[in-house]
């Protein structure tokens, strides 16, 4: 499958919690990563989405926010991946910070510059990238 979003996380679906519109769905990566999904009823009938089977989750690199010192704040956003960053590319406007994860995995988050300077982002420091379970796409084989 081919798709723009640079982050792409291959797993298996290890939880299912069904509501009357959406489904809150967990997908475990094999490094450990457990990633949470929310999507339609609709949808997760179409994909055929259960526990034990495999898919992948995609989160477009703008939808992740990056935090360096938890501090204390609270955030709804369900997705909290913790890691060092391993690259930072400046752009004009932008940056791509690549935050590495202990099972051997990335995330990909473009910030603006501005924020860049303000988390005092750079190779080596401590990172949480956070996304929202309503910014995860989940793919199956088809």
């Amino acid at each position: 499958m081919q798709a723009s979003a640079r982050n792409r996380f291959a797993g298996t679906i290890s939880a299912v919690r069904e509501g009357a519109i959406n489904s809150e769905i967990e997908l475990t990566t094999p490094g450990g990563d457990v990633i949470v999904a929310v999507v339609t009823q609709t949808s997760a009938q179409r994909l055929g989405l259960a526990v034990g089977k495999e898919a992948i989750a995609l989160i477009k690199a703008p939808w992740v926010m990056v935090l360096t010192d938890e501090g204390g704040i609270k955030l709804s956003a369900r997705n909290r991946m913790a890691g060092t960053v391993s690259r930072l590319i400046k752009g004009a406007v932008n940056s791509d910070v690549v935050i590495a994860l202990p099972g051997g995995s990335a995330v990909h988050a473009v910030v603006t510059n501005d924020a860049v300077a303000e988390l005092g982002l750079k190779e080596g420091v401590a990172a949480t990238a956070l996304f929202k379970a309503s910014h995860v796409i989940l793919g199956v084989s088809a």
